[in-house]
Protein backbone atom coordinates (compact mmCIF):
# COMPACT_ATOMS: atom_id res chain seq x y z
CA UNK A 1 0.00 0.00 0.00
CA UNK A 2 1.35 3.46 -0.65
CA UNK A 3 2.05 6.13 1.65
CA UNK A 4 -0.51 7.99 0.14
CA UNK A 5 -3.05 5.63 -1.01
CA UNK A 6 -6.45 7.11 -2.31
CA UNK A 7 -8.59 4.37 -0.17
CA UNK A 8 -7.05 5.08 3.39
CA UNK A 9 -7.40 9.44 2.81
CA UNK A 10 -10.92 9.00 2.60
CA UNK A 11 -11.22 6.65 5.13
CA UNK A 12 -8.85 9.53 7.28
CA UNK A 13 -11.11 11.61 5.55
CA UNK A 14 -14.57 10.08 7.08
CA UNK A 15 -13.01 10.09 10.34
CA UNK A 16 -12.70 13.46 10.49
CA UNK A 17 -15.80 14.25 9.35
CA UNK A 18 -17.45 12.39 11.92
CA UNK A 19 -14.65 13.53 14.93
CA UNK A 20 -15.89 17.44 13.27
CA UNK A 21 -19.76 16.75 13.71
CA UNK A 22 -19.66 15.49 17.05
CA UNK A 23 -18.73 18.64 18.46
CA UNK A 24 -21.45 20.35 16.44
CA UNK A 25 -24.74 20.94 19.05
CA UNK A 26 -27.58 18.24 18.91
CA UNK A 27 -30.43 20.60 17.62
CA UNK A 28 -33.05 19.63 15.16
CA UNK A 29 -31.13 21.44 12.01
CA UNK A 30 -27.72 20.50 12.66
CA UNK A 31 -29.32 16.57 13.00
CA UNK A 32 -30.34 16.64 9.48
CA UNK A 33 -27.15 18.27 8.81
CA UNK A 34 -24.78 15.74 10.40
CA UNK A 35 -26.69 12.99 9.52
CA UNK A 36 -26.65 13.81 5.79
CA UNK A 37 -22.98 15.00 5.29
CA UNK A 38 -21.81 11.62 7.33
CA UNK A 39 -23.48 9.54 4.46
CA UNK A 40 -21.81 12.07 1.60
CA UNK A 41 -18.22 11.79 3.48
CA UNK A 42 -18.52 7.94 4.14
CA UNK A 43 -19.98 6.88 1.08
CA UNK A 44 -17.40 8.43 -0.88
CA UNK A 45 -15.04 5.56 0.52
CA UNK A 46 -17.47 3.12 0.07
CA UNK A 47 -17.83 4.09 -3.45
CA UNK A 48 -14.37 4.06 -4.03
CA UNK A 49 -13.30 0.94 -2.49
CA UNK A 50 -15.98 -0.64 -4.79
CA UNK A 51 -14.63 0.53 -8.12
CA UNK A 52 -11.60 -0.98 -7.27
CA UNK A 53 -13.37 -4.85 -6.94
CA UNK A 54 -14.97 -3.86 -10.49
CA UNK A 55 -14.36 -5.15 -14.00
CA UNK A 56 -15.07 -3.81 -17.12
CA UNK A 57 -14.65 -4.31 -20.75
CA UNK A 58 -13.45 -2.08 -23.36
CA UNK A 59 -14.74 -2.13 -26.18
CA UNK A 60 -11.96 -0.64 -29.43
CA UNK A 61 -13.98 0.60 -32.53
CA UNK A 62 -12.98 -1.21 -35.67
CA UNK A 63 -10.93 0.39 -38.04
Amino acid sequence: MKEYDLGKRLLIFSINVILFLRKLPNTEEYKIIKYQLIKAATSAGANYEESQGASSKVILPIK
